[in-house]
């Protein structure tokens, strides 16, 4: 009896070969770790190449310039955090009263914007990415509807998320206490 194969179906990605894998996480790990020492202004992707272990032509095949890399490594954070909130441990994640998951949320938003300044602040400089704000908002919308009920649930997570950029967290000079405890006295609001 021969295994079944499947038809891929139109529109779906293709299954990413092992190897594939492998230099694409290779990739993201030196990519992580260079930005960490030097930061995003003096990134090249010859010198990710060097440290990855793989040809330049594998870098540029893989993410086509230095922003397409950057937006992958973003993504590759995001889709870590999206599983934390989604279905991780509480308080960030479902099991907590959601006032605690909104105060998990904003934190862990803040965090991680911190943690990729370099990263955060290039994409507000104008690089084309339109990034996960739809699946925040929904997030927070969902979690202000249930902390008070009947309330403009879409407005107020708009208002909420909108402090929380780049500039405001790495630029302005508010340390992360100070913002933390600004969203804190915003969820006490509700």
């Amino acid at each position: 009896m021969s295994a079944r194969r499947e038809l891929p179906i139109l529109g779906q990605a293709q299954p990413e070969r092992s190897d594939a894998a492998r230099n694409r996480q290779k990739i993201i790990e030196a990519t992580t770790r260079l930005i960490a020492e030097h930061g995003t202004e003096q990134l090249s992707l010859d010198e990710v190449a060097r440290a990855a272990g793989v040809g330049v032509g594998t870098v540029y095949r893989r993410f086509g310039d230095r922003s397409g890399l950057l937006l992958a490594l973003i993504d590759e954070h995001e889709r870590r955090f999206q599983e934390a909130f989604l279905s991780g441990p509480p308080p960030l994640g479902p099991g907590a009263a959601d006032r605690d998951r909104l105060r998990a949320f904003l934190h862990a938003l803040v965090d991680r914007i911190r943690g990729q300044e370099g990263l955060f602040l290039m994409l507000e400089k104008g690089v084309r990415y339109s990034g996960p704000y739809q699946v925040h908002h929904t997030h927070v919308a969902t979690l202000v509807a249930g902390v008070r009920p009947g309330c403009d649930a879409h407005f107020l997570a708009d208002g909420l998320l909108a402090p929380l950029n780049a500039n405001l967290i790495c630029r302005r000079g508010y340390s992360i206490e100070r913002i933390k405890s600004g969203i804190d006295q915003l969820v006490d609001l509700l």
